[in-house]
């Protein structure tokens, strides 16, 4: 006879019925029809606690970050007399802030007992840092305001990145992630158009229109963190509305995945860093995204990239949205489906093929309508992949959770290193040939990567079912004995 740990039963991730142990009491008499009934209602409450405030920190997150480049279509840097270098500069120096903190902090993500709590008094201070920026009256006002934007910043993204995956497994994960690309996306679509409405108040007071921009939406950014602060769950254990069965159900959704619950207290901060920092998966994973990032930098000069066309400054911000309503679109199905179909490898590298083709399209010609079609695949394919790229990172990287956490910001910071330099890049316009060039080399090695990466995870899968040592990349014990594997 079989040891309880041995036991089968039913595990339900919405559509799929799947087979693991480790069942609660309150679940073991239900019928696969009644789990997974039980469990789409408690997913579904989840998300709708979770990812609209998440989504909405995302708009901000970006709004704040980006508005620079409509505030230079607005004579911010005649204003200021800035040269060229100068606001290239001001660009760069937000992204050393925000390397320089992504990984203490998501150590310390991991490890608080409130993590919504902190992110959300993160993204208050972001808000005062950017309204601040309406005032400065110099190139040193701007460079410091824009590098604390960006050490408070880096707060958000890789501690969000981790929040989500507290609540959901890694069969749901690469859906809710494109749930929170959604608002980086929304952000950039309608960033231009906000612009175009705020600006109209130029003059008012005595404020130039793009101090405006940035007083504006930093002041609404602090009013929604406070809100939110009330609203966002820090655990499993305190979201609200749930019924016990439901709970029961969460909990054991999430631990039959990853093979154990998560414990903030396994590890020291310095502890989850040297693992984080000794899995080779941290540097196959952060070469995919480093690439992509890379390419993905285009989106801090996008209506810069656009006002080669030759329109007018409001046309211009109107021709910005496009792209990233279909980005929207395309992350969301390709988040869906990657999910549906438990596949990582091919939804990173069709979008990378898009990438290249935007790239080439972008070199080749000044064909107005043809440099438009390549500005409209440059977003959706970027963001695309990064979606899946990230997901195979929270999921490939293994408990225990610092170690999740710290390894998740490492990533995101080294490959975030691309918006330093990357801004020298868009010089010589209307062709920009250096960035585009780059653009496409980032493109092709970032397909060479994922390819590796594939098949490092595919042999550790069978070092895995052969019983065999998997050394600095294991996952825990816990893990190997719930039958873990790496997605491919």
């Amino acid at each position: 006879m079989d040891s309880p740990q041995n036991e089968k039963c039913e595990f339900v991730d919405e559509k799929t019925v799947e087979v693991h142990a480790g069942v609660p009491a309150s679940l073991a008499a239900l019928s696969p029809a009644e789990l997974s009934q039980i469990g789409r209602k408690a997913t579904l409450k989840i998300d709708f606690l979770l990812m609209p405030g998440l989504i909405i920190m995302s708009i901000l997150n970006y709004l704040d970050r980006q508005n620079i480049a409509s505030a230079k279509l607005a004579a911010m840097t005649t204003d200021l007399k800035l040269t060229a270098v100068q606001y290239q500069s001001c660009i760069s120096l937000l992204y050393v802030g925000y390397i320089l903190m992504q990984v203490p902090s998501n150590i310390l993500v991991g490890k608080t007992s409130m993590p919504a709590t902190y992110i959300c008094a993160a993204m208050a201070v972001w808000g005062v840092v950017s309204a601040t920026t309406g005032t400065v009256q110099s190139y040193v006002g701007l460079v410091l305001c824009r590098f604390f934007l960006g050490f408070i910043e880096a707060i958000f993204f890789p501690g969000a990145l981790y929040y989500v995956s507290m609540f959901y497994n890694r069969k749901q994960y690469a859906f809710r992630l494109s749930i929170l690309f959604l608002g980086s996306q929304l952000g950039n679509a309608f960033g231009g158009l906000l612009a175009v409405a705020i600006l109209k108040a130029d003059g008012q007071y005595g404020i130039q229109g793009w101090r405006w921009l940035f007083i504006i939406e930093g002041a609404v950014t602090v009013g929604i963190a406070l809100i939110l602060m009330l609203v966002l769950p820090n655990s499993m254990n305190s979201v609200t509305g749930l019924s016990p069965i439901e709970r029961d159900w969460l909990a054991w959704n999430f631990e039959s995945d990853q093979g154990q619950r998560d414990n903030k207290d396994e590890l020291s901060g310095w502890q989850a860093f040297k693992m984080a920092a000794s899995d080779p998966k941290t540097y196959l994973l952060m070469s995919i995204l480093y690439m992509t990032y890379l390419f993905g930098t285009v989106s801090s000069f996008f209506p810069s990239v656009v006002n080669t066309l030759g329109y007018s400054r409001n046309i211009t911000y109107i021709l910005t949205a496009p792209p990233y309503l279909l980005s929207v679109v395309v992350t969301i199905l390709i988040g869906i489906h990657s999910d549906r179909t438990q596949e990582r490898y091919l939804h990173i590298i069709v979008p990378l093929i898009f990438a290249a083709i935007a790239n080439i399209i972008a070199i080749s010609t000044l064909n107005t309508a043809a440099r438009y079609v390549a500005m409209m695949l440059m977003p959706a394919s970027f963001n695309g992949a990064n979606v899946v790229i990230l997901s195979w990172v929270a999921g490939s990287l293994t408990q225990p959770a610092v170690k999740r956490a710290a390894a998740i910001a490492m990533i995101n910071a080294v490959s975030s290193t691309p918006y330093i330099w990357s801004p020298f890049l868009y010089s010589n316009a209307p062709r920009y040939v250096k960035a585009f060039s780059v653009n496409l080399a980032a493109s092709v090695l970032a397909m060479l990567f994922a390819t590796a990466t594939m098949f490092y995870l595919r042999r550790q899968n069978a070092r895995l079912d052969k019983g065999l040592d998997v050394r600095a990349s294991a996952p825990t014990p816990q893990q190997q004995a719930a039958g873990f594997r790496y997605i491919l």
